[in-house]
Formats: C-alpha cells, structure tokens, sequence
C-alpha cells in the first residue's frame, strides 16, 4: 500500500478525534448485566440493550450451552448447502408463535434481515417509503432494492401521506411504508396506529423494525404494533437485545413471503446459519418473555425508567420526551458528551456519548437506557454521578 493511502487514514482519523467524534472501545472483563466490569472496576451499566436483563441470566447461559453442546458450534455453512438444524426450526416457531405471525426466517444479524428484506419482495414497478430517521440497516436495504424510494420526516403523518400521495400517482404497484418501530437514539414509538390508518387508506404494506422493542412493549413484549394495538405486514427484530442479548435477527410475515425470502434473500442465502449456542439461549429468552416472569421484568422495567426520568428531570437535564426505557441525555456538543461520559465512567457510572454520524450534528448525547435487572439504589447512584459531572461540565 502507499504512504499516500496512509497517511490520508491517518489525517483522517486525527480530524475524527479533534472534532471529539472518536468512539472509544472499552473491554468489558465480565458478563453483562447491571453492574460490569471495566477496567479491573466494577462499574454501573447503563448504556446496554439488555433491557429484561436475560444477557447474563443463568438460564439463558446454561440453555446456550446445552445447544451447542447437543448441536456443535455451527452448521460450517449456509442452511441451503449443508442442511437446517432442527434448533433453527424451533427457534423459527417460536418467534413467529410469540409475535403472531404465520413464520418466521433467521439472518446471522439483524442488519442482515433489514438488508435482505426488501430486494426479493419489491422491484422497478414498487414504491418504498422511508422514515428519515430509520436505522441504517433499513436505509441500505432499501439502497440495495430497485423500486422507487420517497422519504417522510420522522412521525410527520402529513409529509407520509403526501408521499403516499405520491408514490400511487406515479403508479406505483406496491407501496410499502417502512418505520423502526422505536427509534434507537430518541426512544420514539412510531405512530402505528395513524400509519395503519393512513396505509389501510392508500393500499399500503407495512414494515416495522422492532429491534428496540420485541420483548417489552406490548401485550407480553409481542412488540410496537401490539402496543400500538395494530398489525403490520412485516416485522424485523433481533435475538441480540430484550430476547437474550446475544445476536441474530429475523423478519415475521406470512408463511409464503418467508419462503420467497429463504429461496431470494442474499444475506440469507450466502450467511452461515445462526450458531446453535444463540439459538439455545434465545428460546429460553423467549420462554421467559413470554410467560409471567416476563410481565414481571416488564413492570419493573418501565417502573426504573419512570424513576430515572423523573430524577433527572428534577436534576436539571435536557432529557428527550418518551415512554420507552431509551432515556437520551441531550448536550449537543459532541466533545462535551465525550467528556461527559469519560467522567461518568471515573465515578463508576459507564455510559457512551453518541454523536454525529450516528446523530445529526448538533445533537450529541448521554443516551442511557434502563434495564429490569436495575435497583431502585443503582439507579439513584447513577443520578448522583450526572449530577456531579453535569455541575463539573457546566451541564445544569
């Protein structure tokens, strides 16, 4: 390679730190849960997807185990060439089962599922329409498809039925509106129930994202929709959050487009299949979701986000509106969220700050997020610590 090439990576990585854009990795020396250890210390945990608490749960461990145990550490290929195991159809059943849905299909990651949904299922002839603020995942599946793309700004039910508006006057065979169903970084619940409305209105399909929901939103965590009392068409989601906090995703629909998928979705076709270790473990977190423990973690979930608004509130933070146990902590400079969260973590309190491009510039954050597996005491200490950070920083 030339030193040309070099020395541009460099110059860019410098320009990355200057404008406090670097994102740090920390290694994590123990399981994840409520309370990590980092850097020989044990330190509060508050920026994991772990929101039922099942990442580090004995039983989800132990079911992992026992899979692969049974099954090996993989299949050494994809499931078209070497074979389904029979763990890949239970956890298929089981998903499609617990949020409704005729089937089921399994992608390595959920990057994967939102990245192969869209090219098999719609062409030239179709139109998508596309939140601003969907996760990327869904923006390059989109990218990755031929038919026509429009955009409405987030929640902005004017602007989507205007682009449907659209979209039907171009002649568009199909329409389909896609939306996370929360939006990682703010912690907004799409508006389903008026995007149902507006898709019944306009002959629409409806795709959700519900990565940052299944599990613990709706009627036994069945996910967005559920919460927001409708059905959509589709539904993507993934293993590596509420349901287990390892890793994997999968779309729900209709039996007949989940085998259109698995004969034409590429990262499907051309991914090894998803390891029986995380299969095992997340049918035990499926288990647990699904049944009364599950509606236990649920309250307790939402009864430690309550606690931790409120505090903080209180406090004196910018703190985005929202139901959902995102809380993001807003600062709008980035360095400031860089040291921010470099100072929450000396004072035993680990958090990231999130800044551009992963947001817009100008809106750099805290983005905590609350779990069940969090006490009332640790969630006061962690208020405590942004408390003495945010009057060092000059933040309150």
């Amino acid at each position: 390679m030339s030193a040309t090439f070099h020395d541009r990576i460099a110059a860019e990585l410098a320009d990355i730190d200057a404008q406090g854009l670097t994102k740090p990795e920390r290694v994590i020396e123990s399981r994840q849960g409520p309370v990590i250890r980092v850097g020989g210390r044990d330190v509060l945990n508050f920026c994991a997807n772990n929101y039922l608490g099942l990442a580090g749960d004995e039983r989800v461990v132990q079911a992992g185990i026992k899979a692969q145990a049974r099954w090996g550490a993989g299949t050494a290929s994809v499931r078209f060439i070497c074979g389904t195991l029979g763990i890949h159809k239970q956890l298929e059943r089981a998903i499609a089962d617990y949020l409704g849905f005729e089937d089921a299909i399994l992608f390595a990651a959920a990057f994967d599922a939102n990245g192969g949904l869209f090219e098999p299922l719609f062409g030239a002839e179709d139109a998508i329409v596309s939140d601003a603020l969907n996760h990327a995942s869904i923006i390059d599946g989109v990218r990755l498809c031929k038919a026509r793309r429009y955009r409405f700004a987030t929640s902005d039910m004017a602007d989507l039925e205007a682009q449907l508006k659209q979209a039907r006057a171009e002649g568009a065979r199909e329409v389909v509106i896609a939306t996370d169903g929360a939006f990682s970084m703010d912690g907004y619940v799409a508006k389903l129930a008026e995007i149902r409305a507006l898709a019944d209105r306009y002959g629409a399909l409806i795709m959700v994202d519900d990565c940052h929901v299944t599990g613990f939103m709706g009627p036994k965590g069945e996910g967005s929709f559920a919460h927001c009392g409708v059905r959509v068409d589709f539904v993507s989601g993934t293993f590596g959050k509420a349901l287990g906090g390892a890793m994997g995703g999968f779309i729900c629909a209709t039996a007949p487009i989940v085998q259109l998928l698995k004969q034409r979705a590429r990262p499907y076709l051309f991914s090894n299949a998803l390891s029986p270790a995380v299969c095992g473990s997340s049918l035990e977190a499926i288990r647990i979701a699904a049944g009364e423990e599950g509606d236990a973690l649920r309250t307790r979930l939402f009864a430690n986000a309550r606690r931790f608004r409120t505090a903080m509130t209180e406090a004196g933070f910018d703190l985005l509106p929202g139901e959902h146990p995102i809380i993001p902590v807003m600062l709008g400079d980035a360095k400031l969220a860089q040291d921010m969260a470099a100072r929450m973590l000396e004072l035993g309190v680990y958090v990231i700050g999130f800044s551009f491009p992963v947001v817009p510039r100008g809106q750099a954050r805290i983005r905590t997020q609350m779990s069940a597996a969090h006490t009332f005491e640790q969630i006061d200490q962690a208020v405590a610590a942004f408390r003495t950070a945010g009057k060092e920083l000059r933040v309150i």
